[in-house]
């Protein structure tokens, strides 16, 4: 693993041995990210249909992607007690941009506290949402 890739993993605090959920890949992901988390894990990303619960869950969204409060309750239903969601977005000025003030409404409605958001690539944003403990 490279440096970046390292740093990519670690920014979202993905540690080894977890299960990490993908939710909403497209064209458009960064394939870097995906890359570093399932390197640093040692094993592929779970997709979406996928059984197991997850330590933590990837969650692409955009804006034209529908309501982002069912993808965070479905996202929800698929994670362990305690792990994060990453919600990713595109970055700000880019196709598919999602307002801080919407992810703010709909993590609160959805009952998951919220963490500064912070750029993970070039493209992508992400806001780390966690349960209540």
């Amino acid at each position: 693993m490279t440096t970046a890739e390292r740093t990519l993993a670690d920014l979202l605090e993905i540690t080894a041995g977890q299960v990490v959920r993908e939710i909403g890949w497209d064209e458009d992901c960064d394939d870097r990210l995906r890359a570093a988390v399932e390197e640093w894990t040692g094993d592929a990303l779970a997709d979406a249909a996928g059984a197991e619960i997850a330590d933590a869950v990837l969650l692409w969204w955009r804006e034209k992607d529908g309501d982002l409060f069912d993808a965070l309750t479905g996202a929800m239903a698929v994670l362990g007690d305690s792990g994060p969601i990453w919600l990713l977005t595109p970055n700000t000025g880019r196709d598919g941009y999602v307002e801080q003030s919407d992810i703010a409404e709909s993590a609160a409605s959805a009952g998951l506290g919220r963490r500064p958001s912070v750029s993970v690539t070039c493209d992508w944003t992400g806001t780390r949402l966690e349960p209540p403990r």
